[in-house]
């Protein structure tokens, strides 16, 4: 990938589009393409195909997709795996038929089992059940490593699948109802002292009417959270996930993944950070980062979705390339980038 090929990033709008943007930019990359939904709706096979027919990328980072956390993945199910399937068929489709060099499609660590050992090997993909809350997402992603996977193995195509875990960054998505847990967390509890201290004003600007904000259990003196708090979940900072991204388009290829496989599978990479974190500490740090005193309230009744999900990334690693933005750096980071914009 030299600095002047045609790159195009699907999805350039979202966390980690953005981030890749961003670090494609930084590092001196200057024929960047970019599409907002308005300009090229990635769902509409005909429109993508007329889109890589007149715009002949040579390289696609693919991370576009529908997402959400637990709420949104469990209520809107048709929408997610009908969805990010158009999207994977429309864009990896063509992206071989106009003879792109290089795609990498980015999925999600929730494509592992529900049960899988921790940490969560690229082996174990498809040995037992899925978390049923994020089954149609899960399925969808899964077909799109493999459809990767399918083409370089039947037409020679070199389309490579990382699994991020957890994401997070200066351009999440905050929305209280459709956000993953972090970015939610981050919201509800600057809103919580907001409200405590009474600045309503301020509260308006970022949400709107105050008495609205007991429905997302926050108050001025607690703050609620679905779940017991037990499970762990590990976070990547989105730049970090950008610049393994170009570290991998940069320097693997698919036959690096596919040395000594007799037979061929699993080829994908996870991406994640090493550690992870119960809910109840990450909540923790979020109020301590925010500076809120009140309490945090745990609803058991709700549910909590897969215990651990922790990536094993020793593949990447081992290939050449490391996080380096720790949890509370990332978090304050992203904290202090939320209040400029709100």
């Amino acid at each position: 990938m030299q600095k002047d090929s045609k790159i195009f990033i699907a999805g350039h709008r979202g966390l980690v589009g953005s981030a890749i943007l961003k670090e494609l930019q930084s590092q001196g990359y200057t024929n960047l393409i970019t599409k907002t939904h308005a300009q090229l709706d990635l769902c509409d096979f005909a429109k993508v195909g007329e889109f890589f027919k007149s715009h002949k990328p040579e390289y696609v980072f693919f991370c576009a997709a529908k997402v959400g956390g637990i709420l949104a993945n469990n209520t809107y199910r048709a929408d997610f795996i009908y969805q990010n399937l158009a999207m994977q068929n429309a864009l990896i489709y063509n992206a071989h038929q106009f003879k792109v060099k290089k795609l990498l499609f980015l999925g999600s660590s929730c494509i592992y089992p529900k049960n899988a050992p921790q940490p969560m090997s690229e082996d174990v993909l498809l040995t037992s059940e899925l978390e049923y809350t994020n089954e149609p997402y899960a399925i969808a992603k899964i077909a799109g490593l493999k459809m990767c996977e399918s083409f370089n193995l039947q037409y020679g195509t070199n389309f490579l699948s990382v699994m991020p875990t957890n994401l997070y960054g200066e351009n999440d998505n905050f929305d209280l109802q459709n956000s993953h847990v972090l970015p939610a967390l981050l919201r509800k509890f600057h809103l919580a002292k907001l409200l405590s201290l009474g600045k309503i004003e301020e509260i308006k600007r970022d949400f709107g009417d105050p008495r609205d904000l007991a429905q997302y259990g926050i108050f001025k003196d607690k703050v609620e959270i679905w779940g017991s708090g037990k499970p762990r979940r590990e976070f990547l900072h989105s730049s970090d996930m950008a610049k393994a991204c170009i570290f991998v388009m940069r320097n693997i290829d698919f036959t690096d993944l596919t040395k000594n496989q007799k037979e061929i599978k699993n080829t994908h990479l996870n991406i994640g950070y090493g550690e992870d974190i119960s809910i109840v500490d990450l909540a923790s740090l979020i109020r301590e980062i925010i500076g809120f005193e009140g309490e945090i309230v745990f609803d058991s009744s709700k549910p909590d979705g897969t215990m651990q999900k922790l990536l094993d990334s020793s593949k990447l690693n081992a290939l050449g390339w490391k996080p380096k933005i720790n949890l509370k750096d990332g978090i304050t980071q992203v904290y202090q980038s939320y209040q400029r914009r709100v």
